[in-house]
Order: structure tokens, then C-alpha cells, then sequence
């Protein structure tokens, strides 16, 4: 018997001036995504995901202590605060990614996770960490320390993994272990060496977890860093590996997609991959 989960994301410029205050910056770009939450609504939007700190530019390719001002606490941050009160006034389930200040030098590239009546479910914090030129997020990102959660809402359960999360296997197969039936992979990504892993990588975990992948990217360039081309396209994957919506490359962007959840018991009965998984025979991958 089918069923259906209306999904969303949203894949936007960064429309700020990075010469503002960190705090001027958030409220633009949350205004700026404020319609597109309101047109997700009147569609019917169930689940909604935003890319990757959708609430500033990505700052990384600078090592500025400025954007340290981005950071904001999770729970209990403005950001957070405000989307609860959207996902509750619109009974919809969000994947918030923002920066997250823990303590004084200590912070995370994170998504919480917001239930259909606004309330705060948890957070993920970006397991894997890049730092080659133009992506210094070791200068702004301590590795995640919770681990792969999976949040049981109101429609689904949910999982996320962030960005560069996606070039590493075994967190994606640890969601999956832990019962996610879609996986959230907010990204800010531009062209170069690897835009053609972008239609490779996630499908095939898809596929070889037997879940929905939803991959969201940023668009545009980005004043003052300039380091490429933003290129969007955006996507949903079903659990046989197949995209089956996809975003433009340029534009601004509301993507949704009906995902019948449904199909990852037919496909999981069809491929036995976690049954024949041999986990006693992986020592080696922890070393």
C-alpha cells in the first residue's frame, strides 16, 4: 500500500551583502527564504530541507574569525527559535543546517531537526571535515561528535548528512542501519573536480541502502571569495538509485517530489543487502 510523503527543498542564492554584520546577514537570508517556505505550504509540503548554512554565505573559503558571529546555539538560537515557529504555523517537518556555536571556540556545521508542530527533535553535526584551498572549514568546523541519528517525525524518519559527508560510505550505510527512510544531504558545491560525483555518489547509496536521498545545492557565485560557480541541480533519488526530480542548475528553486516510502520495503525484499551484510569480516575498516 502506498505511502506517500510530499518532500521538499530549496536551493538559493545567497543574496546578502557579506560586508554586513553577521547578524544583519541571517535575517536577510532568512527573509529571502521565507516565500519559498509559503509556497512549499500551499503545495503541501510535508517535509522541507534547506542547503547547507542556508542562513549566511559559505564562508569557508575565507579564515576570517568575522563569521565566528554566524554561530548560533542549537537548541534556543534565533534561527532555530524562528523556524519552529514556521514548521509549527505550517505543520511541517524542517532540516534547518546552520552553524552552531556549542561553547566560546567551539562549532559544528549542523542541521537540526524540526517536527511538524515546531518541536526541536535533535541535530546532526557534519562528521567529515574538509580543509583544501577554498574549503577551510577546518578553521570554522570541529568533526561532528553525535554520530548518524535518525529522527522519528510526524511522516517519516529522517536522517541527514552533510555535504562532504557524501564522498564517505559508511555513514551513509550507518543511517540507513538506523532505520532512515530519507537522507537529507544539504551541500554548497561548485563546479570543478567533483561536480560529476554529484549524480554518482548519492545515488548509489540510495541504491545500496534502499532509501530516498534528498541532495540539495546552492547556486550563483559568491561575492567577495569567488570560487566558483554554485550549480545547483538539486535532487531527489528513489531507492533504486534513480533520480526522479531534479532541480536547474542556475535558478532559484523549489523542488519537491512525492516519495512513496512504500518502495524501500518492496526494493529491500528484492536486494537482501543488509541480511548478507558480513560485519564481522570489516575489521579492517576500523583501523
Amino acid at each position: 500500500m502506498p505511502r506517500i510523503v510530499k518532500t521538499g527543498i530549496i536551493q538559493l542564492a545567497h543574496c546578502a551583502d557579506t560586508n554586513w554584520s553577521c547578524e544583519k546577514i541571517r535575517n536577510a537570508m532568512i527573509e529571502a527564504h521565507l516565500p519559498w517556505i509559503d509556497q512549499a505550504a500551499k503545495q503541501g509540503v510535508q517535509i522541507l530541507s534547506f542547503q547547507e548554512v542556508f542562513n549566511g554565505p559559505y564562508f569557508c573559503p575565507s579564515q576570517d574569525p568575522k563569521w565566528y558571529a554566524m554561530a548560533e546555539e542549537i537548541p534556543g538560537g534565533p534561527t532555530l527559535v524562528k523556524m519552529q515557529e514556521v514548521a509549527k504555523k505550517n505543520r511541517m517537518v524542517l532540516v534547518v543546517p546552520i552553524y552552531e556555536r556549542e561553547m566560546a571556540g567551539v562549532y559544528y556545521n549542523t542541521a537540526a531537526v524540526i517536527d511538524s508542530d515546531g518541536t526541536y527533535l535533535g541535530k546532526y553535526r557534519k562528521n567529515h571535515i574538509p580543509q583544501v584551498a577554498g574549503f577551510w572549514e577546518k578553521f570554522f568546523f570541529k568533526p561532528g561528535n553525535l554520530g548518524y541519528p535518525v529522527f522519528k517525525t510526524s511522516v517519516a524518519k529522517i536522517g541527514v548528512y552533510i555535504c562532504y559527508d557524501r564522498h564517505f560510505p559508511e555513514g551513509a550505510r550507518s543511517l540507513g542501519l538506523n532505520g532512515a527512510e530519507i537522507v537529507f544531504n544539504p551541500s554548497a558545491t561548485v563546479a570543478g573536480l567533483s561536480q560529476y560525483l554529484w549524480e554518482l555518489e548519492q545515488p548509489a547509496h540510495a541504491a545500496a541502502n534502499g532509501y530516498y536521498i534528498a541532495a540539495i545545492n546552492r547556486v550563483g557565485r559568491e561575492e567577495p571569495w569567488n570560487i566558483g560557480e554554485f550549480y545547483g541541480s538539486s535532487y531527489f533519488a528513489n531507492p533504486r538509485g534513480k533520480i526522479i526530480a531534479q532541480a536547474s542548475a542556475t535558478e532559484n528553486q523549489l523542488l519537491t517530489a512525492d516519495l512513496d516510502l512504500s518502495m524501500i520495503d518492496e526494493v529491500r525484499n528484492l536486494w537482501q543487502f543488509y541480511r548478507d551484510r558480513r560485519p564481522e569480516t570489516y575489521g579492517d575498516l576500523l583501523k
